[in-house]
């Protein structure tokens, strides 16, 4: 139970502090992201602004002054006059087939989008202006910085398309990107870490709070032996001394009263000794079992006292052979004897209890069912708790609570599971679940 605690809280601290970092990564990793885009469009716009005037001053367009301008800015260039291309950058490592393409996808998003706002701010006889914006390229699936300058004088229409692909930029975002994944990995990594023995310092008390409780409970249990065990020996011999004697109904309903009693008190103390055993590690001893043969030694051992409450106990078991189970014996058996000792006591007279095995990809299943009064589904996820009973049902039949809380740890205790559902139909079926190895 305490290592459980401490990786529960492990868990949740590390997840609690990774959680905020992930996000505040997440947020600086956008403003940053948003603040990278906004300089680079910025500093395309400055460069086609600057651009776009130097062209107004220029009589004539000089294809070494657009090379000089491609150089310096990873810009590609494109000249047309009246709509007809005339000028192709000579630059660029891409084909030519490649560059007019994206060329044709630039303007097309510059008429669809751009250039209606374009000409409706120009006032001037002398027209000249200049259009900045993002699109994607539908052939390459790459993002692009475009422009399109147009110059009119006259009769004369000067449209310079520029463009510039953004994967520099993409690459930048990815590599800072992956810089704080791996700071954050690194980060969570060491939370886990001190998260680990922080908490470990924190539950230490605690532990060693419970390993007392759990001694004092299995000393107090072994002292609780001795005199119970004189109290029943004394109870036999008194009523063996009696037995020459005719006994009052009211002295053998005392003797009657003080022996459950007593064996009630002994059956208390064997679970409270188990369950110390268990807060200090129940030791488990493993080895390979054959599962059949525990049931059927069960079957035998619970067969009278099920026909004594005339309730049919049966076991089925199957034909295939299947692998030895590696787990204690005494252990497993003791579940199974939990399990049937439970069935026949919420199983009404004339009642079928089913002992059964089986074999399949998660490993041995156990089942114990029974068609008695079954278990509500509120009971369902409170009754392998300790001393937790059923308030209209379990409460009136002597038992203490124990009996699946100690089935639930030694199950916990093979990595396997012990679970309830209702059988049909009527009544409850628990379904124990053992791996193989």
């Amino acid at each position: 139970m305490y290592k459980k605690v401490h990786l529960q809280l492990t868990c949740l601290f590390t997840g609690i502090t990774a959680a905020i970092m992930i996000i505040m990564s997440l947020c600086y990793l956008y403003v940053s992201e948003s603040g990278l885009f906004r300089n680079q469009y910025n500093s395309f716009k400055n460069d086609m602004n600057t651009i776009a005037t130097n062209l107004e001053q220029m009589p004539v367009i000089s294809m070494q002054w657009l090379s000089k301008m491609e150089a310096q800015g990873n810009y590609t260039f494109f000249a047309l006059d009246n709509g007809v291309p005339f000028l192709y950058n000579q630059l660029s490592g891409h084909s030519e087939d490649f560059r007019k393409t994206i060329m044709r996808e630039c303007l097309d998003v510059y008429h669809n989008t751009y250039e209606i706002e374009a000409t409706d701010a120009v006032s001037s006889p002398y027209v000249s202006y200049h259009v900045e914006y993002q699109f994607t390229s539908p052939s390459t699936k790459e993002k692009y910085f475009g422009c399109v300058i147009s110059i009119e004088k006259g009769k004369s229409m000067m449209q310079i398309i520029v463009f510039s692909p953004l994967n520099m930029l993409e690459k930048q975002i990815s590599e800072q990107r992956f810089r704080f994944f791996l700071i954050d990995l690194t980060a969570i990594i060491l939370l886990a870490f001190f998260s680990f023995i922080f908490t470990g310092k924190l539950l230490q008390p605690i532990s060693e709070s419970q390993q007392r409780q759990a001694r004092f409970i299995s000393s107090a249990s072994h002292e609780l032996r001795t005199p119970l065990a004189i109290i029943l020996s004394s109870i036999d011999c008194c009523r063996n001394a009696e037995d020459g004697n005719q006994q009052s109904a009211s002295q053998q309903r005392f003797f009657k009263t003080i022996r459950q009693e007593s064996l009630r008190m002994s059956a208390l103390i064997n679970d409270m000794l188990i369950l110390s055993e268990q807060d200090q590690n129940l030791p488990v001893r493993k080895k390979p079992v054959e599962l059949d043969t525990l049931i059927i030694n069960s079957y035998e051992a619970f067969e009278p006292l099920a026909k004594e409450k005339q309730i049919a106990l049966s076991a089925e078991l199957p034909e295939n052979i299947f692998p030895p189970c590696s787990c204690d014996p005494d252990r497993i058996s003791q579940v199974i004897s939990i399990l049937l000792h439970n069935a026949i006591s919420y199983t009404q007279k004339n009642g079928k209890i089913i002992l059964s095995l089986s074999y399949d990809k998660r490993g041995f299943l156990l089942s114990v069912k029974d068609n008695g009064i079954g278990i509500s589904d509120e009971d369902k996820g409170k009754i392998f708790d300790r001393f937790y009973r059923a308030e209209k049902s379990r409460s009136t039949k002597g038992h203490f609570g124990l009996g699946l809380s100690i089935a639930y740890e030694i199950v916990a205790s093979h990595n396997g599971s012990i679970t309830v559902k209702d059988a049909v139909p009527k009544g409850a079926e628990f379904v124990v679940v053992l791996p193989e190895k």
